[in-house]
């Protein structure tokens, strides 16, 4: 899907820190519709279970049912959606899995989660490596958003928050037997204190309706550490549109 959408600009800042610009093409947002709606569903239930309740309750029972999972305030809607995205591009474009869809665990529809916006996880012989991230959206966004995600990056000396790796590794050991071994060895690297800032890089992903290049050029030029750095922005021009088109989309099941 990423590539059908999205032209992609790469560029290295030093070792181990990479930018990448992102822009629709022409027509790009069409060809690949069906998939992009089919996977924010995703984030917020299982496919499984929605088709269950198409078959259970029919299109209309099945799209209150999503519905009720999904954020009114323009927003949050926003928000989610860069963390969907975020998600989206870095499993695209990395070695890193998000093995957990977060926003299916909310509290409530207008509830925010604590903890990183996305984790990734890449098994490297054995090993792991982490990716913290933080995903933000608007579509005019300032300079001081991208230096409060920085912050962010920054917090528990740079690595995911305790509260992200068990989220994670509980809902990894309800899986099957190679999710269950992941969680299994996600908890036993928080308990013996071993995950080191050389196996952390950190993703800032930024959605705008402007151009944030130099900004996150200048950021990422100034990022200081042991750890790896991924730093994107996807500009999409009808920002707020987009938005609203996204969640008019997803929450239509159709009729067939």
């Amino acid at each position: 899907m990423i590539e059908e959408w999205l032209d992609i600009e790469e560029a290295d800042h030093g070792e181990r820190k990479r930018l990448y610009m992102l822009a629709e093409k022409d027509d790009g947002r069409a060809a690949v519709q069906a998939d992009l709606i089919s996977r924010v569903r995703g984030h917020y239930d299982d496919p499984k279970n929605i088709a269950d309740d198409i078959e259970e309750l029919g299109f209309p029972g099945a799209a209150n049912i999503l519905r009720e999972r999904m954020p009114r305030d323009a927003k949050k809607r926003s928000g989610e959606v860069g963390e969907i995205l975020a998600a989206e591009f870095i499993e695209h474009q990395t070695g890193f899995r998000i093995p957990v869809r977060r926003l299916r665990y909310k509290d409530g529809r207008e509830m925010a989660l604590r903890g990183d916006d996305f984790l990734g996880i890449e098994n490297v012989d054995g090993s792991l490596n982490y990716l913290k991230g933080e995903a933000k959206s608007g579509r005019n966004m300032g300079g001081g958003v991208i230096t409060d995600a920085r912050t962010r990056l920054g917090d528990d000396d740079g690595r995911p928050t305790p509260i992200s790796l068990l989220f994670v590794a509980d809902r990894l050991l309800e899986g099957d037997e190679d999710d269950a071994a992941l969680g299994r060895q996600i908890r036993n690297a928080m308990g013996r204190r071993s995950i080191q800032a050389r196996h952390v890089s950190h993703g800032l992903f930024t959605l705008t309706g402007n151009d944030r290049r130099a900004e996150l050029e200048a950021d990422l030029d100034a990022a200081e550490g042991d750890h790896g750095y991924v730093s994107v922005n996807l500009r999409i021009n009808d920002h707020q549109e987009f938005i609203a088109w996204i969640y008019e989309e997803a929450e239509n099941l159709g009729d067939d």
